[in-house]
């Protein structure tokens, strides 16, 4: 079977359906049973052949899944953590890039461009790996919003970095004064193009109570957010995060009726779902398609500890900051995001994306499908014995203690 058409299509969507009826029985993590199951597809005779491409990544299925991720976070949750958000996202992403390209270059031997370019693709935990994660383990409130929120936030960091690492490969110039510009704007103006499309969108909404045209009301928010953002050359993932929390924090109780909100929510639950099983399913499936000399390659061993290493120096000694704080982050916590921190289809939508011209790009794209298979099928296997055995799970008797103020 050559080509993407609507029978290989319903045919992940029918492995996807299998996959979570099952995952829930065996209590085993969702996205880990996708992607062992895009192994096992590969393996067959006849292969749906459905590349895993940056365009499909960025302009199908990661709009959705941003969107539908902010439209769900509490705002008031999410603002009161901002602090300690930001400070990961912003602080957090910088630090474990740095790490990473100092560990590709100087043990690896690559470029300081190509070690860069990794660094900061690799650096950023993927919002449709951890939030799948966290839902589906039903952890407890705060532990949730703290890494999904922070998950969605250096993605977009990450993203904006990668731009501009780009850029700079492809002959612009690094001055600061061209730099820090083309910064502000990326992500500034993404959260400008978000709120301004959103905006317009609720506006139109607030005229309606067809929840069939709301629904496609909002189908119209996240991509075009998402897509105008990245044709102006800002951050489209910015762009859906700002027009999803806008509509989530102010759409739902001034422009939406309730049983329009009960139909909306279930639509963008199903949308998500769909993306979600696509994507971590042509994970698994091209991931069986990387050189197998490669995979367990020295170069691979590396980037993983670099990758671990970074999340570690990237977490821990910021959280010390907040320690005479209502921010405050347990230890438990702490460790949660630490290794809660999956990497997924964002990761190789960039790795996918680095400029022709950059001599390890080759390597970049088989070593980031390492890294992400090492994320999901380690890390996102073992998450839900760590944070059962830390009492993050919602409901549990064992509790971690509380923000200060959650108001």
């Amino acid at each position: 079977m050559t080509g993407i058409s609507l029978g290989s299509v319903g045919f992940l969507l029918l492995v996807a359906c299998l996959i979570a009826m099952l995952s829930r029985r065996l209590g085993l993590p969702y996205i880990v049973g996708l992607v062992v199951a895009g192994l096992l597809i590969a393996l067959l005779p006849i292969v749906p052949n459905l590349p895993l491409s940056r365009d499909l990544i960025f302009n199908v299925l990661l709009p959705p899944l941003v969107f539908e991720a902010a439209l769900q976070l509490d705002w008031r949750r999410f603002r009161a953590e901002l602090p300690v958000t930001l400070t990961l996202a912003f602080a957090g992403v910088a630090i474990a890039a740095m790490v990473v390209a100092g560990g590709m270059h100087w043990i690896v031997g690559w470029s300081w461009i190509g070690a860069a370019l990794f660094g900061v693709l690799i650096a950023a935990t993927d919002p449709v790996s951890v939030i799948a994660s966290f839902r589906e383990l039903g952890a407890q409130p705060r532990v949730s919003m703290v890494v999904e929120s922070e998950s969605l936030l250096n993605d977009g960091v990450a993203a904006v970095g990668f731009a501009i690492l780009s850029a700079i490969a492809t002959g612009a110039s690094a001055s600061a004064g061209s730099v820090l510009p083309a910064f502000l704007w990326t992500l500034g103006g993404g959260v400008l193009i978000g709120l301004l499309v959103s905006g317009g969108i609720l506006l139109i909404v607030g005229q309606t109570k067809d929840p069939l045209v709301e629904i496609t009301l909002t189908t119209i928010a996240a991509y075009g957010s998402f897509l105008l953002a990245e044709y102006l050359h800002a951050s489209g993932i910015i762009g859906a995060l700002a027009a999803g929390l806008l509509i989530g924090s102010v759409g739902w109780d001034r422009f939406v009726s309730e049983e329009s909100r009960e139909r909306l929510e279930g639509a963008w639950e199903f949308f998500a779902f769909l993306a979600n099983s696509i994507v971590f399913i042509l994970i698994g499936m091209n991931l069986a398609n990387q050189p197998l000399r490669d995979l367990g390659s020295v170069a691979a061993v590396v980037a993983t500890l670099c990758v671990l290493a970074g999340r570690a120096v990237s977490i821990y000694p910021l959280a010390v900051l907040f320690n005479r704080s209502r921010w405050r982050l347990p230890a438990a916590y702490q460790h949660t995001l630490f290794w809660g921190g999956l990497r997924g289809a964002l990761a190789l939508a960039l790795a996918l994306a680095v400029p022709a011209n950059v001599p390890e790009r080759n390597a970049i794209i088989v070593i980031a499908f390492v890294v992400v298979a090492f994320s999901i099928l380690v890390q996102g296997l073992t998450i839900p014995a760590l944070i059962r055995r830390f009492g993050l799970i919602d409901g549990q008797e064992r509790s971690v203690a509380a923000p200060a103020d959650a108001s």
